[in-house]
Order: structure tokens, then sequence, then C-alpha cells
């Protein structure tokens, strides 16, 4: 079937914000009373104006736009989203916006309806995530998250319900392929070090030791309350409540013409694969199968190989989860994920760098903005503007991989730089 080629000219990030962002303001900063943070409004807006800066597309010329939100309407009190999207300028007036959730992949699926209006006959379309997720305390938060999972059945297994979703899978993964502690902090310590030279981080002032990152110890102790599953995860493994948005421009060819722009002024999102499981049904906890599914889809899709592949961004919700990611894209056989990261491979300057901006883990995770988020680092990896953070070798071919719940939603992209 013939497709119209899709383009991802630029985009930008609101720097991704809670608790340990020396810029967040809560009950022990300096400014507590005085400043407060940036409102879900405040996120979007922002997002949208620093993406169309960065691309230097007149709002006039946006025909669409899609935005990824998963839990507005508890956290902000908001729906109604595409609305939103649509107020953050006046040339947006009376054209087609939209929300799109799938929980933590909302982000990935807004790029996907994108890329699907390109095909359609669009050229120029808008794609944001947002999401602001530090107005409750955390295990309320928990509460509004596990909405992820099938809440009736999961909700229980622990006050957190996801990091105790995940720790049954490092359970069975230590169990059953013989990961340690030190691999789960290997990832985390990737994570932070990417992050402190990443400014828009969440996590860019943290800076950590193997030592914590293996845990347990004070500062990184063990928090679950399901006693099966307590000594399985630590602080480290998880990712950030953050606040954050992400916006980019997604065009067709024709759409770089009528922009005055080139194609290598953008790389293109070459084909994606979009997987979905049953709510209803446990994941396999030794592998990620609907992440194979989704990234199969892509590679058969392109005609890219996982060899081929020379950065990723994956969805590390928790270490294992990134663990995991390598052997569902390809990029490590099954029971060998611990083998790559233990090689330095996934390092920035290792042979397939991956989250090299930190990830959910240190970069952040406002769950709505994550899936925009990885194609715009694909993009500024690939043009050379990620400054302290920038591999050795601008990459030729990017992968990024968005997951909603654990393991239900999938969205898989692969992309091409132009030069």
């Amino acid at each position: 079937m013939s497709r119209r080629r899709t383009f991802v000219l630029g985009g930008a990030h609101t720097p991704f914000l809670g608790k340990g962002h020396p810029d967040f303001v809560w009950k022990r900063h300096p400014d507590f009373g005085t400043r407060e943070n940036p409102t879900l409004e405040e996120t979007i807006n922002a997002s949208v104006a620093a993406a169309l800066d960065e691309t230097g597309v007149d709002p006039h010329q946006i025909e669409r736009g899609y935005i990824g939100n998963f839990t507005g309407e508890l956290f902000n009190q908001q729906g109604h989203l595409g609305a939103a999207l649509a107020g953050a300028h006046a040339a947006f007036e009376h054209k087609p916006f939209m929300r799109v959730e799938g929980a933590c992949a909302s982000g990935g699926l807004a790029l996907v309806a994108a890329t699907d209006a390109i095909r359609a006959g669009s050229d120029v379309v808008l794609v944001a995530g947002a999401e602001v997720q530090t107005t409750v305390n955390a295990r309320v938060g928990a509460d509004y998250l596990a909405r992820a999972a099938h809440y009736r059945r999961q909700r229980q297994i622990d006050d957190f319900t996801f990091p105790a979703l995940f720790a049954r899978r490092i359970k069975a993964c230590t169990d059953a392929w013989g990961i340690t502690a030190e691999d789960r902090g290997l990832i985390a310590k990737k994570a932070y070090d990417n992050a402190n030279a990443n400014p828009y981080a969440h996590m860019k002032a943290k800076r950590v030791t193997m030592e914590w990152a293996i845990g347990p110890n004070d500062k990184n102790p063990h928090f679950l309350g399901n006693p099966e599953l307590n000594a399985h995860l630590t602080m480290s493994d998880c990712s950030q409540v953050s606040d954050g948005g992400s916006a980019l421009v997604l065009v067709s060819e024709e759409g770089l013409a009528k922009l005055g722009k080139q194609a290598s002024d953008a790389i293109e999102l070459v084909d994606y694969g979009v997987s979905a499981a049953s709510l209803y049904a446990d994941s396999d906890p030794l592998r990620l199968s609907t992440t194979r599914a989704a990234a199969q889809q892509a590679y058969d899709a392109s005609g890219i190989r996982p060899e081929e592949v020379q950065v990723a961004e994956v969805h590390d919700c928790f270490t294992i989860a990134e663990l995991l990611m390598y052997e569902a894209i390809g990029l490590a056989s099954e029971g060998e994920g611990k083998e790559l990261a233990r090689s330095g491979a996934t390092r920035i300057d290792g042979h397939i760098p991956v989250n090299t901006g930190g990830g959910l883990i240190g970069f952040g995770h406002p769950v709505g903005a994550t899936g925009v988020k990885q194609a715009i680092e694909i993009h500024r990896q690939m043009k050379g503007m990620c400054g302290d953070y920038q591999m050795p070798t601008a990459p030729g071919i990017g992968l990024s991989a968005n997951m909603g719940g654990d393991d239900r939603t999938v969205v898989v992209g692969l992309y091409k730089n132009i030069e």
C-alpha cells in the first residue's frame, strides 16, 4: 500500500519537575508559599510555544493536533484536553484537536494518530503530551495511576500497585534469568548519570553512586507493604512522579515544502507498530510480549532490522522494564538483557545507547508526555542537539518504545536520520 512519508520536524520539552528537582516548589523549598508550580494549562501552553519556536512553524500553518494525557480528570480536575490544546494559541481556533489516552502510552498513541493523519492527507500536525501529577500525595497518586491496571482485580496487591506489579517481574526474572540487584543498579545509575547532563531532566541535580543504586539503604529503601514483594524492589528501581510537557511538529513531504524546509531539517518516522493486550489478564512476568509484538510490527513494516538500531528510547518505568525492553525489541536474546547492561553497550559511549537523556527514571515520567518526549529525543540525538549528553556520533536509525500499563498497550516507532 502506498503511504505518504512522515517526518518529525522537531519539538521541545518543558523542564520535567517534581520532588528532587531544584526548581520544584514543595514544603521545604525556600519559595514555598510565594510561588506555585506550573499548572496543566501552563504546561501544555509552554510546550507548544517552545515546539513552534524550535521548528519555526507559524501556528496558523498547523492543520490539526493531538494531545496525550492519562489522568487530567484526577490530578487536575480537567478533562476535554483536545480543546485545551486548541486553547494554546488563537490560531488553533476551530481546527480539529483531540485527546488520545492509553495510560502511559498516551503520548505514543497521539504520535500514531498524527502519523495516520499525515498518511490520510494532512501536511502539518501538532503532537503534544502533558501531565501534572504532583497535586496529591504519593499514596493518592498511586491510587490514581492504578487505573492503568485492572483496578477491580489488581488494585489491592499493594498501596503502590504498579511498583508491586513490577516487583513481581523482578522476583520472577531473578529466579529464571539470574538478574541481580547489581544489574538493576546499573540501569538506575546510567539513568541518573545521563540525567545529570540533561538540563530538562527531573533528576538533573541528583548524583548517585552504585552503592546507593543497588540498595537497600537508608536513602534507597524497600517500601512496598506486600510482604511477598517487599524485598524485590527499592526506590532506585522506580521512575519519577513528574510534571511536564513535550510537543513536536509532524509533517509530510508536502508539509516540508509548505514550510520552506528541507528533508535534512527533519528525521523520518519510517513506520510504527501498535499492540494491545487484554487488561483483564495478567502479563507474563518474564517477558514483554505486547512490546515484542509492537516491535515486530514496526520492523516488518519498515524493513529495518534490530541490529541496525543505533539509539533507543525505551519505557523504563522500572529498571526491570528496561532490561526486558532490550529483549522485546531485539537488542538481546531472551534472558540476556542483563548481559547487554553489564557490557556497557547501552551507555552513551556504547554501541547501542539507550535512554540517553535519563529515561523515565532520570529524565522523568509525566505520563502523557513520555511517548512524545521519546520521539523528540531521537530527533535531538540525530541532529546533534543534545549538548552535554550528545552521543559521540549522531545516529542514523533510532527506535522508541512507549508502554502503557503492565505491557498492555505499546507503541514502537522507527526513525531514520535525513542528511
